[in-house]
């Protein structure tokens, strides 16, 4: 007869994790039972045996698996199962049945519980092993619950993000065409602290505005939507335009969550009739103007960012050159991207010359935002890690 070594066995019983077991049974002899058919499986556990219902709502703390009988002197049958079930939390729970109360292990399973057992139909081996596929089994369940919760979670959080970006207030006969852009450079994220919008008063003047908060974390996504909630009420209100700047940095220094916050913006109204633009940048990159088939930043007079010390932001006076123009407005993600190897960023003569490019002049206009971030992505190596913001506003041919 060949001989066959039990250490195998030895090592996979060491290897297993000590299951902590609750048994709940008032017959002391069924309980003795089960203990030493645990015993005799060789796998380690610790068991713990409550008496009643009552008894075990105080044991259930680190217990991974609850054993319960169905005939207890204070919860009988499915109504016991229940009760337990309400306060189980992450434990799994096997029901013990009589041989002739088989029908109940069934509908005990329909109910929650993990599995069943026929009392004098098991044996150590037996019983360890459904406790356990019974433990993993409700971890796969609590797993599996968690990744729909953050599912929903996360899809509840896109709704909410893509509502808060604005809708452009104009009218399609304004003769203007307005583009937006938006990318968060938050992970899973739909929204960051950069803003825009675009408002029209009257039939010819066309605000808009284009903003960063300082961070990427949802503080200050939340504080950019309070911002340009705040913006769009200004101009609304008709606040007149030297006043709008220095009325969003109040909004800005009351809604911070610390001192050291601050925005920058770069904002301008459109006189369609004069051809012309008064801009307003503070502490934000200058728009960048394609007219006659180049690209340039406007001259700008940049006032300091908003939050610092309270200062007006000057304005400049901007005049198209003839009725096919377009004007850029973006944030700083857009040209912090690396152009190579070393450190050299994109900056705003790197995006002029992208603008400048033949393939960006042969594309439509309301492609050109997202040719942008993809040209300044390949560039940079990979993803530009801050948020992107842009508008791209245009009259006649655009160019």
């Amino acid at each position: 007869m060949t001989e066959r070594s039990l250490a195998p066995r030895t090592y996979a019983m060491e290897q297993l994790e000590r299951l902590r077991i609750l048994l709940v049974e008032d017959d002391e002899g069924d309980a003795f039972l089960v203990r030493e058919l645990l015993t005799e499986a060789g796998a380690p556990f610790e068991l713990t045996v409550a008496t009643s219902l009552r008894e075990a709502r105080g044991l259930l703390v680190g217990v991974e698996c609850v054993l319960l009988d169905l005939g207890l002197p204070d919860a009988e049958g499915i109504d016991g199962l229940r009760t337990l079930l309400a306060v189980a939390g992450g434990a799994a729970v096997c029901v013990l049945t009589g041989r002739s109360d088989e029908h109940l292990g069934v509908q005990a399973v329909a109910e929650g519980a993990q599995d069943y057992l026929v009392k004098g139909q098991v044996d150590g081996v037996l019983l360890i092993r459904s406790l356990r596929y019974a433990v993993e089994r409700k971890r796969a369940l609590e797993n599996a619950r968690r990744l729909r919760e953050a599912e929903l979670r996360e899809a509840e959080s896109a709704r909410l993000e893509r509502g808060l970006l604005p809708k452009p207030l104009k009218r399609d006969d304004f003769g203007l065409a307005v583009e937006p852009f938006y990318r968060s450079g938050r992970a899973m994220g739909l929204l960051g602290g950069d803003f825009y919008d675009v408002v029209q008063i009257g039939d010819d003047r066309l605000h808009v505005i284009v903003g960063d908060v300082c961070g990427h974390g949802v503080d200050e996504a939340a504080l950019g939507v309070e911002l340009r909630v705040a913006w769009r009420a200004l101009v609304l209100a008709g606040v007149p335009d030297e006043q709008v700047l220095s009325s969003l940095e109040q909004v800005l220094m009351s809604e911070r969550r610390a001192r050291e916050v601050f925005a920058t913006v770069a904002s301008a109204v459109i006189d369609l009739p004069a051809n012309r633009a008064t801009v307003r940048v503070a502490g934000h990159p200058p728009p960048v103007v394609l007219s006659g088939g180049r690209a340039a930043p406007v001259a700008v007079r940049t006032g300091i960012v908003l939050g610092v010390r309270p200062t007006p932001t000057p304005a400049t006076e901007l005049e198209f050159d003839g009725d096919d123009w377009s004007m850029l407005m973006y944030t700083d993600g857009l040209i912090e991207g690396r152009t190579g190897a070393g450190n050299e960023r994109l900056d705003v003569s790197g995006l002029c010359k992208l603008l400048d490019e033949p393939d960006a002049r042969d594309l439509p206009l309301r492609a050109l935002p997202q040719w942008l971030v993809s040209r300044a992505d390949e560039d940079n190596g990979g993803p530009l890690t801050d948020d992107v913001a842009m508008l791209l506003i245009s009259r006649g041919g655009g160019r």
